[in-house]
Formats: C-alpha cells, structure tokens, sequence
C-alpha cells in the first residue's frame, strides 16, 4: 500500500506547502495552514463509485421515501427532535456544555436501539469500557446487542463498524478521533473533517445511523472547522442550567425533519426521563399572585410551550442602570426597555431590569417581547397579573405585532387553564370562535392598560 502524503493548505489564499506554518508564507494569514491529505492526480477523495440502483437519473416520484424506514425508539421526545425517529444512513452531531448528559442520553438511546432494533457499537475515545459499564449500570442500559469499543482510531472503528454492521453507530467524542493518514493531533481541523469523512462515507454507504458527540467552545458553538455541521445531517444542542434538572434536546438543522424541534427531558439518578407536558412542568412552580412574573407563550419548532417570565425592576445604586438577561437575549432586553420608556413612558431610567425565564429555558423568539415588556410594567408597578397568557412581538414603535400560529398558542394556552389571552390585534381574525377571552392589543401601552400595570 502507498505511503500517504500531507500538505498544509492555506484556507484564506488556498496556498500549498509542504510543512505548517504559524503565519502563512503567501497571504500573511496566522493560524489558517489546515492539514490535509495529498492525493495524487485524478484519483476520488469522495465517495467510492459503486453499482447501485441510483447510479442513472430517476423520475423523483419513483424514488423510494425512507419515512417508514425509520428507526423508532420508545423514547417519543428524541423521536420527535429528529422528526419522527432515526433515519438509517444519517449522520447526526450532538453538542452541548461538559457534563450536561450528552453520553447518558446517547447511551440511553443505544440501549433502546440495542434493545428493539438491532445491534449498536458505541465508540468511546474519552472513557474505557469499563468507565461506561459503571454508567450502564447505574442507567440500567445493559442490552445484549450494545457492544462497547474504547478506541480512538478512526479506520479501526470503520473495521468493526463494517463486520459488525449495527443499526446505530455512535462515535464520543469526533474531537478525540483521528487517522493514521494524517500526522496532526486529535482535534485539529484536519483530524476532525477528515474523521467525519469517512464516517460519512460508511454511514451512506452502508445505511448506519450515525451519532457523533461534539465538544463546544466557551460561547456555546461547535467545537473544530464550521464545515464540520455542513458535512452532518442533523446538528443538536443539549441545553440546560447545571443547577436545574430539566434538559432541552434542541434540533437547529435537520435534512429529515423540522428544524427547532425541542425535546424536553428530566436529569434524574436513573439517566434522562422525558417530559410529556413541558409546559406543565415549567409552571408547576409558578406563583399567580407575584408582581413582576408573567406566561408566554413561545413555539419551539412545531411545538407552543408555556413559560414563566420573571422581571425585577428596582432603583439603581449607581450612575449607569443595570440590564440583566437570563434565558433570553441581552441586546433584546436592552431594546425592549427602551420602547418601554420612550412609547410606554416608563420610568426606567434609573432602574436596575433583570429578566429571567424560569426553568433554564432560552427564548430566542419574538413573540415573547411583550410577556417581558409586562413582566417589567408589573414589577415597576409592583402589581401582580391574573392568570393571563402573553403572545405578541414588540417592535420601536411600540406596536405590537402578529405572530404565526396564534391559534395554535392560545389553544395550548387554554389547555393548561389559562382562560385570558393577549394577543396583537392583528390576529384576532384568525381567532375567531377560539375558546376563553381573547384580548387584542395593538401597543404595548394598551396591553400594559388592559393588564393594570400603568403606574400611577
């Protein structure tokens, strides 16, 4: 077998050398010289030509659908991320904060795999079999089908994967992967893309579900090269607050489903339990009668879900007044206290505004501008809010503006007992015979008035 070459290819100029350099030689670049195989003239670094069915142009609607191929594990949250279960062939990427339950959960899921669909190999480069089996226990995750191998040779893991041919193959970590055809250390860029190449290539070739589990940076992103998420067909995020037991699974790309699913789950001693109805259990805590906490109701992909918004407002103690965010964009905060005081005439000029969204939930949607435009107006005004759910976008001019699927919202919201709604004024033609009291605001002063909040 030929010796494998590398070279070093600049990613800003596209220069070639030899050996790696800090800065680059041509275009000056620092830190942009990648690792990469060098392959001789005119062979493949794609996939391998293979004789299949689908080697010749067909009629689209002659193409077989994989919907019913499916694999679905009795654990209906993770179904439901992934669009109804998990498609053979597919490369799926798995982040999320250090000890947030990223292999409990993939080895819960193995288990089940392992359990009613066909046998798994989960690949471990962080921890021995032994280290796993201490966790299988305490999961009760113990199939006959789940093999373990503590390896961190990618060609030795495409080996097995290939004798042993399983329904799911998850690799943890890609970061701790790397190739003997390449000389840079594991968890480099060249590793990384590499790796995930090939393990693309036996996942479509063979039809593999695969499950890779990415570290994150510091700001909460992938770990390794940005062509990494490109290369997967899913990207998943686990989020949650370490001092909170509930964990979200959260789809942001998905080839096979909707994207911005979320699957709820629960950290107890026994692993991940999911949650049926999440947004029961965000408000299980709730106190009616509390000035300053207010309902949303936001949409996480296809789901609505209820969430309590908490604001303090109190005077500052120093020159500049402070804005805090938890669960929900700082520079939306800021924004939304100043339509406060320029279209609600709220005096918030020297008052300290801290929002938080209970629960370790994070709101990136606009339709819960206005739950935190009157969860600030109750605490300022130290004035509690009935039982009301909150819908609605805030923009500059202090207009509330019409979300979709409104009615879809206020339906969960009348579910869980919440006989008041607060809508834009704009959606109430779609709202019509919708059950409870619907209220259409067409400015935030006017959902501040209707709610009581107006601050004498």
């Amino acid at each position: 077998m030929p010796k494998t070459h590398t070279k070093f290819v600049c990613q800003q100029c596209g220069g070639q050398y030899p050996t790696g350099y800090g800065r680059c030689p041509g275009c000056g670049s620092w830190n942009s010289l990648v690792e990469t195989i060098d392959r001789p003239a005119g062979t493949r670094s794609g996939f391998p030509r293979v004789a299949s069915s689908s080697a010749a142009p067909v009629p689209l609607a002659d193409v077989e659908s994989i919907a019913y191929r499916r694999l679905q594990v009795p654990l209906e949250e993770f179904n439901r991320v992934l669009g109804g279960g998990i498609v053979p062939g597919s490369l799926v990427l798995l982040g999320g904060d250090p000890g947030i339950g990223k292999s409990t959960l993939l080895l819960q899921v193995s288990n089940l795999v392992a359990t009613h669909c066909g046998p798994v190999l989960y690949a471990t480069g962080e921890e021995s079999a032994e280290q796993v089996k201490l966790r299988a226990e305490r999961l009760t995750a113990i199939s006959p089908d789940l093999y373990i191998l503590s390896e961190t040779d990618v060609d030795a893991i495409l080996g097995f994967a290939t004798e042993l041919n399983p329904a799911l193959l998850v690799v943890d970590s890609i970061q701790t992967m790397q190739t003997s055809a390449l000389e840079s250390p594991s968890g480099s860029v060249g590793q990384v893309r590499e790796s995930t190449a090939r393990l693309t290539r036996l996942a479509k070739l063979q039809g593999i579900a695969t499950f890779l589990v990415g570290h994150v940076t510091k700001e909460g992103n992938l770990a390794g090269p940005k062509v990494l998420e490109h290369m997967v067909d899913t990207v998943l995020y686990l989020e949650g607050d370490h001092f909170h037991a509930y964990r979200l699974l959260r789809g942001v790309k998905n080839r096979f489903g909707a994207t911005h699913e979320v699957g709820v789950f629960d950290m107890q001693d026994a692993g991940l339990s999911e949650v049926t109805n999440p947004s029961a259990a965000f408000l299980s805590e709730r106190e009616s009668q509390s000035a300053g906490s207010v309902v949303a109701v936001t949409l996480e992909g296809s789901r609505p879900l209820l969430v309590e918004l908490q604001a303090l407002v109190t005077p500052t103690h120093f020159g500049l007044p402070r804005r805090t965010a938890n669960g929900m964009d700082m520079n939306r905060l800021i924004l939304l206290t100043a339509v406060l005081s320029k279209r609600a005439g709220l005096s918030l000029g020297t008052q300290d505004v801290y929002v938080n969204v209970v629960g370790g939930m994070r709101l990136s949607e606009p339709a819960s501008d206005l739950a935190a435009c009157l969860a600030i107006a109750s605490s300022l005004s130290d004035t509690p809010i009935s039982e009301t759910a909150v819908i609605g976008e805030v923009g500059l001019g202090g207009e509330v503006r019409s979300v979709n699927q409104i009615r879809q919202r206020v339906n969960e919201a009348h579910k869980l007992g919440f006989e008041r709604c607060i809508v834009p004024e704009r959606n109430l033609r779609d709202l019509q015979g919708a059950a409870g009291q619907v209220i259409g605001v067409g400015s935030v002063l006017d959902a501040i008035e209707a709610t009581g909040c107006m601050k004498s």
